[in-house]
């Protein structure tokens, strides 16, 4: 445990350290929400679907969490360049606990980002239908980061360059939040649509989070959390499978 605590650490204080990536990392989402928040809202209310801030909170806040996530990678990559990761690999400790200290410090800050962007939504007035859901939120918030995490940790194992990496992450990241019900509800969406959004995991992410903080769900919560455990499962599994094959 004292291994993956320092791995876990380290990875704190340099998220600490860095106050523009703290910011630049919720400008993106504060964007969208702002934007479409009240830009949809008035839309969104005259057909009858109450106010689009409520609805797109939790979509943003996925999005957040996402998007910081999924790129988590990139340490890996700058390790391998700069010989860190060798030199840890090399050391008499196993190479799960490796993955699960960089792993669980990349899915703690990604919550992180994701709390302070929840903060600034209730700043510009959204408010959670139930202040006990919270912690049923803080749970989708956590799964949700340590599956990207996971899945980064595997893609940042496998591809050696980061220009490889970042298209890889690019050509994936958009498509997962845009084609999820984000951004708008899956009723009355085209069934290729439709059929692309339950295909998508993080669907069920944003769904949940929906359900809990604005009590709004169109699948139900044990559906949403079997999809997310089931996902967690499958790119953990790839996550170790690839970690424990790297060359670094």
């Amino acid at each position: 445990m004292d291994i993956i605590y320092i791995l876990w650490l380290r990875q704190m204080k340099r998220y600490r350290r860095s106050g523009l990536r703290m910011v630049l990392s919720v400008v993106q989402p504060l964007v969208y929400f702002l934007t479409l928040g009240f830009g949809f809202n008035s839309l969104f209310q005259q057909a009858g679907r109450g106010s689009y801030i409520q609805f797109v909170v939790p979509g943003v806040v996925a999005q957040t969490i996402l998007f910081t996530s999924i790129f988590w990678g990139v340490n890996i990559m700058w390790d391998k360049q700069f010989g860190f990761l060798k030199e840890t690999l090399v050391a008499p400790v196993s190479r799960l606990k490796v993955m699960l200290g960089g792993s669980l410090g990349g899915a703690t800050i990604a919550v992180l980002q994701g709390i302070v962007l929840f903060i600034i939504a209730l700043l510009f007035g959204f408010h959670p239908y139930s202040w006990s859901m919270l912690l049923l939120t803080l749970a989708v918030m956590a799964i949700l980061s340590m599956t990207m995490v996971s899945f980064s940790s595997g893609i940042g194992a496998v591809v050696n360059d980061m220009q490889g990496f970042m298209a890889i992450t690019n050509f994936l990241v958009v498509p997962l939040f845009f084609l999820s019900s984000a951004l708008f509800p899956l009723d009355n969406i085209p069934p290729v649509m439709k059929a692309i959004a339950y295909a998508n995991p993080l669907t069920y992410a944003v769904d949940a989070m929906r359900g809990s903080l604005i009590n709004q769900n169109h699948f139900s919560l044990p559906v949403d959390f079997a999809v997310m455990s089931g996902t967690l499962i499958l790119l953990f599994y790839f996550s170790i499978h690839r970690f424990k094959r790297i060359q670094a």
